[in-house]
């Protein structure tokens, strides 16, 4: 490793590679980096959120855009702003709340840039109403291989390939965003616990056309007849009408006299180094069992913060480092409606095999959106993490993408470090189009990472 170097991994903290951060402060200085940035390219980073290697870059540069963390413009009375890519969702969320406006699209953390939001093409638990990051991007600017920076329209071809295209079609300078209003800073939720896999998506399917956010935790330690229960949780921005209800939020007064106050809790960082396997069948099933115990059997209308309902994880820093040294598999896959036996095959698989997985999500994906890269397609997504020291388990995930791509289903790139090259075009039936752009908008491969090169991007 050259002085100049650093290791760079991803939030899962696999597959570190040595890069050389290029951190910028002017698009300037972006101009001047992408044009002198060697022959082993560069990638733009944000706040390393993507748990694989999207963001990573072996032998070459990651252009680090957290100092391009401006907010230029914002239209208080239709909601739309204009900021640099490097801005987070967290920082949005402190500036718009108290406007009424709220991020569109709130993935799993808040602690996500902009820009990495559109090249990701991040999804929420409202896939189902309102559709990927990419739907509320109205424009944005670009700097392409050549060093020009091109003002890139929703509904362009250029767009498309960008949204969800992991950085390799340029850089992302600004964009603008139109949010959604808001009435408070809370949200009002309803819990209710599903048996079994097939109880939790029977109530999905009936009952999400009546709530804006949908996602159920999985008990993926269950076996038998109730392999696949779950705690569903629903629920909608709370009208100032709630408000008014006493004994529904703890501070309830307080609530009422600030009713768009964004307030999230921080709590202490684990400790830098942890031992390893604390994430493990007997730890991980105590607590699902707590969990799903302690959950309602049934609640409607209670009061929760944005923070709690959205962004649970994000009060605790580092807190990836719980997985050990040898860091996280984040496995998320979508299949499409019509094809739910296989998804009921994965979570009998998964559950018989005994991997802790407390983190397993469930969700209903609405239309996709135009994005040639981008991962949801209107069905069913579930997305788990594993320890990366579980035995067996790079073949058990390679099982499941054969799965995957049987049923015409796909893998999510930005949590991906491991699929194989061979089942990609099977997922993302764009990929050769993506790959024609590419050679023509960079053919000197000026944008490239660690998962471009895996992968044949």
């Amino acid at each position: 490793m050259s002085a100049d170097t650093v290791p760079v991994t991803g939030w899962g903290r696999t597959a570190p590679t040595a890069a050389r951060p290029i951190r910028l402060r002017s698009y300037e200085e972006a101009v001047a980096a992408v044009r002198g940035c060697g022959g082993r390219g560069g990638i733009p980073r944000g706040l390393g959120r993507a748990y694989g290697d999207a963001a990573q870059n072996a032998g070459g540069a990651v252009f680090d855009m957290t100092a391009l963390n401006r907010v230029h413009a914002i239209d208080a009375e239709g909601g739309t702003v204009l900021c640099d890519a490097g801005v987070s969702l967290h920082r949005l969320m402190q500036v718009l709340l108290p406007l009424g406006w709220f991020v569109p699209v709130a993935p799993g953390t808040r602690y996500v840039t902009v820009g990495g939001a559109i090249g990701t093409d991040v999804h929420g638990t409202n896939h189902h109403v309102s559709g990927s990051f990419s739907r509320h991007v109205l424009s944005f600017e670009l700097l392409t291989a050549d060093g020009e920076i091109r003002t890139v329209r929703r509904g362009t071809t250029l767009f498309d390939a960008t949204t969800g295209g992991m950085g390799l079609t340029g850089m992302i300078l600004t964009a603008t965003v139109q949010f959604q209003p808001v009435e408070t800073s809370l949200m009002s939720v309803d819990t209710e616990r599903a048996r079994d896999l097939d109880d939790l998506m029977v109530r999905l399917t009936t009952g999400d056309r009546g709530y804006r956010y949908s996602v159920a935790w999985i008990d993926l330690l269950a076996r038998g007849s109730a392999t696949g229960r779950a705690v569903l949780t629903r629920g909608d921005h709370a009208p100032l009408e709630a408000l008014r209800t006493p004994g529904l939020l703890a501070g309830g007064t307080r609530a009422r006299r600030d009713p768009l106050a964004f307030r999230p809790p921080r709590f202490p960082a684990p400790p830098a180094f942890l031992p390893e396997g604390l994430v493990n069948r007997t730890t991980v099933g105590l607590l699902n069992e707590l969990w799903y115990r302690r959950a309602p059997r049934a609640r409607t209308g209670r009061l929760q913060r944005i923070s709690a309902f959205f962004h649970p994880l994000d009060g605790v820093p580092h807190w990836n480092r719980i997985y050990g040294r040898g860091g996280l598999v984040q496995y998320q896959f979508v299949v499409g409606h019509g094809q739910e036996e296989a998804l009921r095959r994965i979570v009998r698989r998964v559950s018989g095999e005994r991997c802790p997985s407390f983190h397993a999500a469930l969700k209903r994906f609405g239309d996709a959106d135009p994005g040639w890269l981008s991962f949801p397609v209107p069905g069913w997504s579930l997305a788990l993490d594993f320890p990366t020291g579980l035995p067996g388990l790079a073949p058990l995930l390679d099982e499941l993408d054969e799965e995957v791509a049987a049923a015409g289903g796909r893998v999510c790139l930005a949590k991906d470090s491991r699929l194989r090259p061979d089942l990609l075009a099977a997922m993302y039936p764009r990929l050769d189009e993506f790959r024609a752009l590419r050679a023509e908008l960079d053919p000197h491969g000026v944008f490239t990472s660690d998962l471009s090169r895996r992968l044949t991007l």
